[in-house]
């Protein structure tokens, strides 16, 4: 997906009309699959809307802010240039205010468990690692990695990460199934990557996120960035719980 993409993807999903095709199974809270369409007839999408008042109430997160997150992650995945996040925004829908997130066609079947290992998906799945240390995902699941379904064998596969409702939180959170990095170095490319965005942040005061996360968020994820950048090492599981559950 390409910037000019991206872009006219996000207008649709902030401006379309939506209409809700149905709730969808297996999520912890209130997830709706959604029709976005646009003026013109030819301008329509699938997107995952998930509204504030059906968050299930979390004692470590403060209530109603889960899909200001989704949101958050998206525009840190962009701003690292990964694009590794289908295109999320904040919106009024059915429901009320929500995230609105780009529909991924894919096949549950397939997850990081079925591609663990292949040097073809390495580099994407470091830079999800990276992505997830930084703004301390809670719940990594198998299932929130997707492999994109596409319409000729022709394309590239490609992945794509969901789920980000519980990321950013103050304390130490991060659980995840991926750690087959752990202890390697970072490649240099993403390093810098890493950097560029954290000076760019800097320049902007965070801007970006200001409005989605408090400032001792933003200040955890600055100083989270810092570590990473300084150790140059994929981090190891520390001592407690640092899987999630159910695995996928």
């Amino acid at each position: 997906m390409n910037e000019a993409s991206a872009d006219s993807i996000l207008q649709l999903l902030k401006t379309g009309s939506m209409e809700i095709e149905g709730a969808l199974p297996w999520s912890s809270n209130y997830s709706f699959l959604a029709r976005i369409q646009g003026t013109q007839p030819d301008r329509e999408l699938l997107a995952v809307y998930k509204p504030r008042r059906g968050e299930r109430p979390l004692w470590d997160f403060a209530s109603g802010t889960l899909c200001q997150r989704e949101v958050a992650a998206y525009r840190v995945s962009q701003a690292l240039g990964w694009n590794l996040i289908p295109p999320t925004v904040l919106r009024q829908g059915p429901h009320g205010l929500g995230a609105v997130q780009l529909f991924v066609k894919h096949n549950p079947e397939c997850h990081y468990f079925t591609i663990e290992g292949q040097p073809i998906f390495q580099h994407a799945l470091q830079q999800i690692v990276l992505l997830d240390i930084i703004i301390n995902n809670a719940d990594r699941k198998g299932g929130h990695i997707l492999l994109q379904e596409e319409d000729t064998d022709s394309q590239a596969k490609r992945l794509w990460a969901i789920d980000h409702g519980v990321c950013f939180h103050t304390e130490y959170k991060l659980r995840t199934v991926v750690w087959e990095f752990a202890g390697m170095p970072i490649p240099p490319d993403l390093l810098i990557d890493l950097a560029k965005f954290q000076a760019k942040m800097h320049a902007s005061a965070y801007s970006v996120l200001q409005k989605l996360l408090n400032s001792a968020e933003l200040l955890a994820l600055d100083r989270r960035i810092d570590r990473i950048i300084q150790s140059q090492t994929f981090i190891q599981p520390g001592p407690g719980r640092h899987y999630p559950w159910p695995p996928v």
